[in-house]
């Protein structure tokens, strides 16, 4: 495991005057959002008990514990909860796996070539993509899907990708024009 933080909802907003909030759901069974212990922020410096109380278009009602006013529930607004990787179940399945399980992982080409490193997934709405520092130190998006990405190897702590033409593949240390890297901005996301 890369990564020990998974997010598995975001507050949405205040519902109402007395402190509920709507909560946007992450998780395979969206319920399970609040079966997994506290939530937090990003940083594991702010801890939310949340309880669910309804339901509301795209997002559940919910309690905070602390939380009494709009106002309160207003400034949850747009905050991302995340829990401990080891607090959610195991996939126990090699083709099964957490999106946070990729974060650090090697890319490889399908001959072994280092291609770089998965620096984080993303859902634009049409897909995840994956965003990989390359060996040769660029940031690429690749789609998340089997023609790009043929296998996952989690254990083996490594991806094979298999990008479209339209990426160039550059070998591990070479740079091209425009590829300039800031002293120190490799180890950056």
């Amino acid at each position: 495991m890369s990564s020990t933080r998974v997010c598995v909802g975001q507050f949405a907003g205040a519902h109402g005057v007395r402190g509920q909030v709507k909560l946007r759901s992450f998780t395979g069974d969206p319920e399970a959002v609040v079966s997994y212990g506290p939530l937090s922020d990003e940083e594991g410096r702010r801890s939310f008990r949340v309880s669910l109380t309804g339901t509301a278009k795209d997002a559940f009602l919910a309690r905070v514990e602390g939380v009494a006013t709009r106002e309160a529930a207003e400034a949850l607004t747009g905050l991302r909860l995340y829990v401990d990787r080891a607090a959610l179940p195991d996939t126990g399945d090699a083709d099964e796996f957490y999106h946070a399980d990729l974060i650090g992982l090697r890319a490889e080409l399908s001959d072994g070539t280092a291609f770089g490193t998965v620096k984080a997934v993303f859902d634009f709405g049409a897909g995840d993509m994956l965003e990989i520092r390359t060996a040769a130190g660029t940031l690429d998006l690749l789609p998340f899907t089997r023609a790009c990405v043929p296998l996952v190897d989690v254990r083996g702590g490594r991806i094979v990708v298999s990008p479209p033409e339209t990426v160039e593949v550059k070998p591990e240390g070479s740079r091209g024009p425009g590829d300039e890297v800031e002293d120190g901005a490799e180890d950056q996301p």
